[in-house]
Order: structure tokens, then C-alpha cells, then sequence
């Protein structure tokens, strides 16, 4: 319609496409997301908010995979239950009571169960596993040591400049000009170096190295001895280049081993963690929690791999025994109810009907983890047999995806906050995921793996002539790995490695 200032209003209809999820749905997606310590404080606010769901006890396997609840277990007479079990039913019962003699009056006079506060300020709240943190725990074995003042001090120092993998990359001398400077402490590199030897005695085996060799040796030294250990010895110290190249044919002549021998010794040096660091949760000096992990993978020494999922205090679940005789009783009797025997049947049916919902969720969620680890760990099989990172192959969101059947959201949702326990320690799902390279002849290599040599190559260095970035690219390309320039800059920004200059 035209107006005196030449305006027009017009009326129109669009169609849009959109998709509505169920609140079902947004239900098992948030419990995907969760990890263990968190699905448990869910639990427990669900079971606070609801008084239909109850943890399931002996007996109640029909209920705890969360069948229909007319079609559950018998629940113990009285006399089989102990004081804890019958006062919890009594609880209940008391609830359901409440709860139908309030029918009748308006919705804010029913009962309230309280949740204990929002789900967000729980989430905020969390807490992983202990308390005690990667570095409160090298303290702890400090305090079992005997040492003077000026050495703990070095030594709380030297825990503080470990990196992610437990290893000491620092120079001595830059360890002895950082105390001077910023802690006005002259110690010397031998002085040092007498404290280095005491931490790297600290469990677990290996911490403290200041590079992957010695991190090896330092585990090899506290096996017993025998010939196995001193064979472990000599391809650290002296094949050191052809183990990390997993030439194991070249070791095996030049040590004149059999099949056999060699199988056993190539096992053994298999078992050897190269981040001891990793196996302890986290960085030293950070003030992060240990994380419990949501996944516990075992590898044989076949390299068989297999998993359990860590279901940590996370109990099972029942619709309660008592809500589900109310509604056989109500349902059996329909024809003779009055206005507040149907508005208690309807508030029991909402509330059992939540509880399976939910119990449905629970179950949802284990399956999706379950499938998607299993999953990662066909695509990654060779890392979790020998721990190497160069084994990680290229892997991303939608290979998973594909693998499980599952949408990208979920299987995101699922790398993005759980943890897996291993030989080799406890890693994020997302650490098994990286972007490809494709070399000369088309063949796809992890990025992982390109960072990997890229530092091992800096570790042996020469630190009186450190590689400039140009040598390490001409390098990389010999090894199979060709990236610019600027991409070995990026990747040694990231891998927290300094310029040539700074190394020197």
C-alpha cells in the first residue's frame, strides 16, 4: 500500500528448511558430551529432580538396561533388604506420596526435588580425578629425598622447565643464567647437573631426560640385569638412529641375533615410553587436574588392542519400583477415576516416562563411545601398539564419521572432551586426529609425523651450529617430507622450539 511518503508494505510467504530436534535427542546429545566424572554429577541431579529414576540394584537387570518398566524385575520383599536399601525405598515411597497428595492444587504447590544448582555452575565446578597435580606429585617425592635447601630450590625449579613430555630441554647454562638473573641464585652447570641426577631417580622412569636417548636409557638402567637389558643398551647407545628409523633388520645383523632373539628384544624396546611425562596427566607446573579418562585401552604384546570403557562411579539405572506399581494400579482402575487420581497419573507418566528417557540416553551414549573408540582405534592401530607419534596416521572428524556411521556433531562431541588411557599414557581423543600431506609420489602423511621429525631432528642436533629453518626443510625433504619453509617455521613455532639463534 502506497502512503504520502511513497513507502510500499508488502506481504509475503517464505518457506524455510530447518531441522527441529527432540527433546530426546538433545538429551543424548549433551550426555555424548560429557565426560565420566561429569555424566556421574548428571546422574545425580537427574535422580535429585526425578523421583522415578533410582539406581538399580541385584536383580534389577531388566530395569538397569532400561526395559519398559510394566515389564520389570520383582524388587526384594522387605525382609532380604538391608537398612540402607529399605530406608532409600521408604525415601521414595515418601516422595511418590508427596507428590499425589499435592495433586489437585496449582503446579507451583507441588513438591519441589531439588537439583542441587544449574547444570552450568556444576559444569563450572568440576573437578577431574585428584587433586593432586603432575608437579604436587614431584614435589611429594621430593620431600622423600635428602637434599639441602639450595638443591630443592634448584630442583623445584628444574621440575617447573619440564615440558609436556616430562623432559628437561633446557641447556644447563641457560637452567644457571635463569636462576641468576631472575632468582639471584649462582649455581653452577655442575651443580646443576648433581641435582638433574637426583629427579631423574623420581618415578616415573624417565623423567627428567633431556632428550628421547637418555629418556630410554634412564628406563632401560632400572631393569634388572641381564642380557636382555644390556642388549636393550646397545641399540640405544649405539643404533640409536636406526631404532628410530625402525630398522630393525639392520639392528638384528649387526648384534648377530636370531629371529627369535631379535623378536624379543624389539618387543621389550617396544614397551619403553618415550613421554613419561604424558603418563603422569599433564604439565609440570600447570595448575590443571589430573583428568580421569573416559577410555582404558590395554595392547598385547601380540599387538592385540582392546578397550573398556571407564564407567568410573557411574551407577545403573531403574525406573523406581514403586511409580511403576502406581501406574499398573491407576491403569487397572480407569474407569472409576476421579479429576485428582487422573492428574496423579499423568504427573507418575511424566516422570516415568523421563526416567526412561533418560536410562535411553545412558544407553545411547555408551554405545556411541563405544563405536567410536573402537573406530579410532582401528585407524591409529599402530600407535597404541608402539606408542610412536610418527604412527599416527592422517585422521580426521569425517573418516570416523564414515567408519561409525555416525554425524560429524556427534563424533565431535565425543573427541572433544574425553580422554583415553593407554601404555603410553593418557591422551584427548582429539591427540589421534590430524591433517595430511601429500607427498611427490601421492602418498598422504600425517602432519604428527612431520612434527615429530621435525623435532627429533632439533634434539640431535649440533647446539654450537643449530639447523637454520631452510637446512631442516632440505632435511625434512630427504626424509620423505616435503613442506615450505614457512611450514617448518609454523610447525617449530608450535612445537614451542625456538629460532636457530635462540638454540644456540
Amino acid at each position: 500500500m502506497n502512503d504520502k511518503y511513497g513507502q510500499i508494505q508488502e506481504q509475503a510467504l517464505q518457506q524455510k528448511q530447518g531441522q527441529i530436534f527432540s527433546h530426546q535427542q538433545l538429551l543424548q546429545a549433551s550426555l555424548v558430551e560429557l565426560p565420566v566424572a561429569q555424566l556421574v554429577d548428571r546422574i545425580n541431579t537427574e535422580m535429585n529432580d526425578n523421583p522415578a529414576l533410582e539406581v538399580a540394584g541385584p536383580g534389577d537387570e531388566d530395569y538397569a538396561e532400561g526395559q519398559d518398566y510394566m515389564d520389570g524385575a520383582d524388587t526384594a520383599s522387605p525382609s532380604d533388604e538391608d537398612f540402607e536399601t529399605r530406608n532409600e525405598r521408604e525415601e521414595r515411597q515418601s516422595a511418590l506420596d508427596d507428590a499425589l497428595s499435592a495433586m489437585g492444587r496449582d503446579d507451583e504447590d507441588l513438591p519441589a526435588y531439588p537439583s542441587g544448582g544449574s547444570y552450568t555452575e556444576e559444569r563450572e565446578e568440576m573437578v577431574y580425578g585428584e587433586n593432586t597435580s603432575f608437579y604436587d606429585q614431584l614435589k611429594e617425592q621430593m620431600g622423600e629425598t635428602d637434599m639441602t635447601e639450595r638443591q630443592r630450590y634448584i630442583m623445584e625449579y628444574l621440575i617447573g622447565s619440564l615440558d609436556d613430555d616430562g623432559l628437561l630441554r633446557k641447556e644447563l647454562y641457560a637452567i644457571s643464567d635463569e636462576l641468576a638473573i631472575y632468582h639471584n641464585v649462582d649455581a653452577t652447570e655442575h651443580e646443576i647437573a648433581e641435582v638433574l641426577a637426583m629427579l631423574q631417580e623420581f618415578d616415573p622412569a624417565g623423567i627428567g631426560a633431556r632428550n628421547l636417548q637418555e629418556c630410554l636409557l634412564l628406563q632401560i638402567e632400572r631393569r634388572d640385569p641381564s642380557r636382555l637389558q644390556d642388549l636393550m643398551k646397545r641399540v640405544v647407545n649405539n643404533y640409536f638412529d636406526a631404532f628410530t628409523k625402525k630398522h630393525w633388520q639392520k639392528i638384528q645383523a649387526a648384534l648377530s641375533l636370531n629371529d627369535e632373539q631379535a623378536a624379543a628384544l624389539f618387543r621389550e624396546l617396544r614397551k619403553l615410553n618415550p613421554r613419561p611425562g604424558a603418563s603422569l596427566g599433564e604439565t609440570m607446573g600447570r595448575s590443571m587436574q589430573q583428568i580421569t579418562p573416559d577410555f582404558i585401552v590395554d595392547t598385547q604384546d601380540d599387538g592385540t588392542v582392546t578397550f573398556t570403557l571407564n564407567n568410573g562411579e557411574v551407577p545403573e539405572l531403574k525406573v523406581s519400583q514403586s511409580f511403576a506399581d502406581s501406574m499398573k494400579e491407576y491403569q487397572q482402575n480407569k474407569e472409576n477415576l476421579s479429576r485428582q487420581t487422573k492428574e496423579a497419573l499423568l504427573y507418575i507418566k511424566k516422570k516415568v516416562d523421563a526416567a526412561q528417557g533418560f536410562i535411553e540416553a545412558v544407553k545411547v551414549r555408551r554405545h556411541t563411545l563405544t563405536i567410536t573408540m573402537r573406530a579410532i582405534i582401528q585407524l591409529q592401530h599402530q600407535f597404541f601398539v608402539d606408542g610412536d607419534e610418527s604412527s599416527l596416521r592422517p585422521m580426521i572428524l569425517k573418516d570416523v564419521a564414515e567408519k561409525t556411521g555416525l554425524d560429524l556433531s556427534t563424533v565431535s562431541r565425543v573427541s572433544n572432551s574425553k580422554y583415553a588411557l593407554t601404555r603410553w599414557g593418557t591422551f584427548p581423543l582429539r591427540y589421534f586426529f590430524s591433517d595430511a600431506i601429500t607427498t611427490e609420489n601421492g602418498e598422504e602423511l600425517s602432519t604428527r609425523q612431520v612434527k615429530a621429525a621435525l623435532r627429533d631432528m632439533v634434539d640431535g642436533e649440533d647446539k654450537q651450529h643449530p639447523m637454520s629453518d631452510d637446512i631442516i626443510k632440505e632435511k625434512l625433504s630427504e626424509m620423505g617430507y616435503p613442506i615450505a619453509r614457512r611450514t617448518v617455521a609454523k610447525y617449530r613455532e608450535q612445537l614451542g622450539i625456538p629460532i636457530a639463534r635462540l638454540r644456540k
